[in-house]
């Protein structure tokens, strides 16, 4: 296994991932938000 290959896409790697969870929460924040705005009263 090549050790520099790995030491320079870990940052991509990061952020891909990073940006994946922040997606994720945005729509979970979203989902939250419409839940309370429409639910049942």
């Amino acid at each position: 296994m090549n050790t520099a290959s790995l030491m320079t896409t870990l940052p991509v790697l990061a952020a891909g991932m990073a940006g994946i969870f922040a997606v994720l929460g945005v729509l979970i924040g979203a989902v939250a938000l419409l839940n309370r705005l429409t639910g049942r009263k």
